[in-house]
């Protein structure tokens, strides 16, 4: 349980060596930068804006190529993938890969053009096809769209709303146009969305007859062809069967370039990389022959930074204990079984200056309470055996993800431990399966009991753990106050609220009323009633007194330790959340039990075994998904609520040391 000491290192070094030393800062990833010297006439920082650009705008290139390879050359990946985490490369393999990036970078741009050229083909189908849709009611036309007419006549082509019929036409130019004679109409085709039809007339009388026409809601069409429209669409037809041939080509050459991914992705690490380098050295002060860089190093890990750096270049580094006011970034170190609850305090917040990190205290409860709310057996067993096959099968994973499967292989070892205790095995499926199917019950015992048939033992006890779980975190907070010396504080904000609390409960547990919960009647000889009495009355009237103390004002100093005394209803209300570990343990056996009476309800026969099996699957992995999620979530709230809510409030910076981010692959270090 350990927030790692942080120092300041500062490097000033020559200006030659700066591109060296920056990649082995890099490569090492144990310092995170943080510069305090500010430019001055000697010191000076350099514009990398433009070559970080550039270096993010190579990597986003590259992502883009392959995000289209995964389109048209998908990568086979298992379900289980997202597990395996990133493959680990030599540095000699990654040098001969990025010395061929210039290479790289045009198959990436050539992978985009082909994307780009694929784009526009389909485009020009679309067009093509819209072409189509709107010629279609002109296929019957056997003339060209832009026919001119003869000598003496002319063609009006146009389209009027709605189904139009002949005599309907004739009448509107009869209508409007009575002195047109010349003139005699076809209907190309006509339906709800419309009439398409030609008139052909006398050249003297087309205006006339347009006109006659337009009142009627005639109307030139937006698309005119120089050719006759079926043969329009013979050669669109062609056209766009030309494209889609053209598209299939750019498909099977982008399938086939699938071989560059790996190369590629090691291209899009290294020009990130680059970009994180460049973005660090524009922050350098930096003379005509020297630059300076300043941040902080984990004590464990400065000697040997020192010693890397100073044994290759010309260079001093110093390292220096922080100042009183810095506040240092955080570095969690933690044995192997409490860092896999780092992730949860994290989540919390990391802890400030002056805080002690939890994580060994909290992982403990924290995997104790999760198998008592899960409590089966079997669950258990599988959530172990689950995980720790995939921590097996996958050593590279990534860090968190790590963190989290080794979690929740403890939890299903406490569930494990707490399934034997209470004797749940995929609920009461044992006793079910020998009723139904053999006529004879048999039963695994309980080492313990079996909470269904004593609820309110498992209360008491779930109150008892509560109340553990809370007394540790006021422990941790008195633990704090002698840390920094603060003794009066210890006594007055730690002491004194044990005293009332173990006197509350010494002088609650003879009562009736925990004697008709808990079953049992508990008599305590004189003298411990009235130390509880005692320990009650010291307790409430110091809190009393001494809450308020920085106040001058005794009246208002009264005020605020009457207020502060009322916290008491507080600590009831945290006490009673740890009711939620019994009804969380008797909803995971009593949903268990259901599922199993439901798949016996056929009977010893051919298809009550079918159902049993098919309701046991699904029945049992929906109940064991609900209440891991259950115990995962209430667990949660346990530590944050009431367990930090004691001493704890985080807020502390998380540190962020400069190092290679790759996405895809980390480079074995020389």
């Amino acid at each position: 349980m350990a927030v790692l000491q942080m120092q300041r290192i500062s490097i000033c070094a020559l200006k030659k060596n700066r591109k060296a030393i920056l990649e082995k800062l890099q490569s090492m990833g144990v310092m995170e930068v943080s510069q305090f010297l500010e430019e001055d006439e000697d010191f000076h920082r350099m514009d990398t804006a433009n070559a970080k650009s550039s270096f993010e705008k190579a990597a986003s290139s590259v992502e883009r190529a392959l995000d289209i390879l995964q389109i048209y050359a998908p990568e086979k990946k298992s379900m289980l993938s997202s597990l395996a985490g990133k493959e680990l490369i030599d540095q000699q393999k990654y040098r001969q890969i990025i010395g061929d990036k210039d290479s790289l970078l045009r198959s990436a741009n050539q992978i985009q053009s082909l994307e780009r050229e694929r784009a526009e083909q389909k485009s020009e189908i679309l067009k093509l096809e819209n072409s189509i849709e709107s010629l279609t009611p002109w296929l019957p036309l056997e003339v060209p769209m832009d026919y001119a007419g003869t000598k003496h006549t002319e063609m009006l082509l146009g389209t009027m709303p709605g189904e139009c019929s002949l005599e309907q036409i004739y009448s509107v130019i009869a209508e409007k146009a009575p002195e047109a004679q010349g003139f005699e109409v076809h209907v190309i085709s006509a339906g709800a969305e419309g009439t398409y039809l030609t008139v052909f007339c006398l050249k003297g009388e087309a205006r006339q007859i347009e006109e006659a026409l337009r009142s009627r809601g005639f109307a030139r069409p937006s698309q005119i062809l120089q050719q006759v429209p079926a043969r329009a669409k013979e050669e669109m037809d062609a056209e766009i069967k030309k494209r889609e041939q053209k598209i299939e080509e750019i498909e099977r050459k982008l399938s086939g370039m699938g071989g560059s991914r790996e190369n590629l992705k090691l291209l899009a690490d290294y020009y990130r990389v680059r970009a994180d380098k460049y973005e660090i050295l524009g922050t350098l002060p930096q003379s005509e022959r020297t630059f300076f860089i300043s941040g902080y190093v984990p004590v464990k890990y400065a000697g040997r930074l020192k010693g890397a750096l100073e044994s290759r270049y010309d260079c001093v580094v110093d390292v220096e204990e922080l100042g009183e006011d810095e506040e240092a970034p955080v570095l969690l170190e933690n044995n192997s079984f409490s860092e896999s609850a780092e992730g949860v305090l994290e989540s919390y917040g990391l802890p400030a200056k002056g805080e002690v990190d939890p994580t060994t205290i909290m992982s403990a409860f924290y995997v104790f309470l999760f198998g008592l709310m899960l409590s089966d057996a079997a669950y258990g067993a599988i959530v172990s055996i689950a995980c720790g096959a995939a921590l097996k099968k996958f050593p590279r994973m990534g860090e968190g993800m790590k963190k989290s499967l080794k979690l929740f292989f403890w939890c299903g070892l406490s569930t494990l431990f707490w399934g034997i205790m209470f004797g749940g095995y995929f609920g009461d499926v044992v006793n079910v399966v020998s009723r139904t199917f053999s006529g004879r019950e048999v039963e695994i015992p309980a080492l313990w009991f079996i909470p269904l048939n004593d609820p309110m033992k498992l209360l008491i006890y779930s109150m008892l753990f509560g109340l553990i779980h809370l007394f540790t975190g006021l422990g941790i907070k008195g633990y704090m106050c002698i840390k920094d010396k603060r003794y009066l504080d210890f006594f007055c904000d730690v002491v004194l609220w044990f005293l009332l609390l173990v006197g509350l409960i010494i002088m609650f547990l003879p009562t009736d009323i925990f004697a008709s919960v808990a079953g049992t009647k508990i008599v305590f000889p004189a003298f411990v009633n009235l130390l509880g009495k005692a320990f009650a009355i010291i307790g409430a009237v110091g809190i009393l007194f001494m809450s308020g103390r920085e106040n001058k004002n005794f009246g208002l100093r009264i005020a605020l330790g009457a207020y502060d005394l009322y916290n008491i209803t507080g600590w009831l209300s945290d006490v009673l959340s740890y009711s939620r570990l019994l009804a969380l343990g008797l909803a995971t056996g009593v949903i268990a039990q259901v599922v199993n009476q439901m798949g016996s309800m056929a009977g010893n026969s051919v298809a009550g075994v079918i159902l049993f099996i098919a309701v046991f699957i699904v029945g049992h992995t929906l109940n064991l998904a609900i209440n891991l999620l259950g115990a995962y979530v209430h667990t949660n709230r346990l530590q944050y609520v009431e367990f930090f809510g004691k001493f704890y409030e985080g807020g502390g910076r998380a540190f962020n040391p400069f190092k290679e981010n790759t996405k895809y692959a980390d480079i074995k270090e020389e």
